[in-house]
């Protein structure tokens, strides 16, 4: 669920398609995305069974420890790009901003938080070059709720 207004647009990283802009003002520390209708949880072992590029695969996201929520309706949130300097922070399915987020403002975080252990993604960073790999579950928890500590 996208809590603030927002439309789907061109972006502005290079190569990414379609991004997710806020409309309105959104505050440093708030919830910009909040998990609802999570109907299908997999452990990661049971998601790799399915093969590269399936909806399984292409409609998940690391959710906690090797726990994947899959979301094959294909919501707007799929339209959050990735940035090794995001504005969004992903922590537990929940998207906070990481900055204030003024109307026009282009949502970005990093997918190393939404991907499995050393899974590395099809693309490197836009702005980088670097490769994009999955951080390991205590990695990634700790980066994720210090980050979400400095907010609050």
């Amino acid at each position: 669920m996208i809590i603030p207004l927002y439309r789907i647009g061109p972006s502005r990283i290079p190569g990414a398609g379609k991004g997710l802009f806020v409309d309105e003002l959104v505050m440093r520390g708030r919830v910009v995305v909040a998990p609802d209708k999570v109907h299908t949880l997999l452990p990661e072992r049971d998601l790799r069974k399915h093969p590269a590029g399936s909806i399984e695969v292409e409609s998940s996201v690391r959710w906690f420890e090797d726990w994947f929520s899959l979301t094959p309706e294909w919501s707007d949130e799929c339209y959050i790009n990735h940035s090794f300097m995001p504005n969004g922070l992903w922590h537990l399915g929940f998207i906070f901003a990481q900055d204030d987020l003024v109307p026009g403002t282009e949502l970005t975080i990093d997918y190393r938080l939404v991907i499995g252990s050393g899974e590395e993604m099809p693309f490197r960073d836009a702005v980088t070059g670097e490769k994009i790999v999955g951080l390991p579950w205590r990695d990634n928890l700790r980066q994720s709720a210090q980050r979400l500590l400095d907010l609050i």
